[in-house]
């Protein structure tokens, strides 16, 4: 009977969102696609931003090698006069949303086992090992005062249990565009 009251207990838990410990805090490489007017029904560039964690790069022939954790937001909608400089993606507050509007990115989709919009991959020695959708958040953009970027996130997906889960990381540094490769 008192193993019933235990079983019991421990299931009347709070269900609230819980930080999941098991990504990285901060990014140290990231690329810059920038697509233009991509869709002709928007009238706004896209950019994508490809994040890379210490461990994991792209070698000659852009293939990710190493061991680490792949960040990818894709459709990230901009007013091309607010942009500035070398890079296409100007400061300010992007928020995912469907509505292709600037400051706006598409949130992550699972598509029969193939993530779009945001995503995060792991890689262990040059294989996928797990695929986790970022089904919506935000991003706060920056200008330091060296040159370089700031990018603040905060994602919110779904974990394993069914638990909305939040994931704050940041990366610092230059925004590369694909060209520079």
């Amino acid at each position: 009977m008192s193993l019933m009251v235990l079983v019991g207990l421990g299931s009347c838990r709070n269900r609230t969102p819980y930080v999941y410990q098991g990504f990285p805090k901060e990014y140290t490489l990231c690329w810059e696609n920038q697509y233009g007017r991509c869709y002709d029904s928007v009238p706004y560039n896209v950019v994508a931003v490809d994040l890379y964690s210490d461990g994991l790069t792209l070698n000659a022939k852009h293939l990710m090698q190493g061991t680490g954790y792949n960040l990818f937001l894709s459709d990230i909608f901009v007013d091309t006069d607010a942009a500035s400089g070398s890079s296409q993606l100007p400061a300010g507050k992007y928020h995912s949303d469907t509505t292709a509007l600037p400051y706006t990115f598409l949130p992550g989709k699972d598509y029969e086992g193939y993530p779009h919009g945001m995503y995060i991959l792991h890689i262990e020695e040059d294989k996928i090992t797990g695929i986790q959708v970022i089904d919506s958040g935000y991003m706060v953009v920056r200008d330091t005062t060296d040159g370089l970027r700031d990018l603040q996130f905060t994602l919110y997906y779904k974990n394993a249990y069914g638990y909305t889960t939040t994931y704050t990381t940041h990366f610092q540094g230059e925004l590369t565009p694909w060209a520079k490769q």
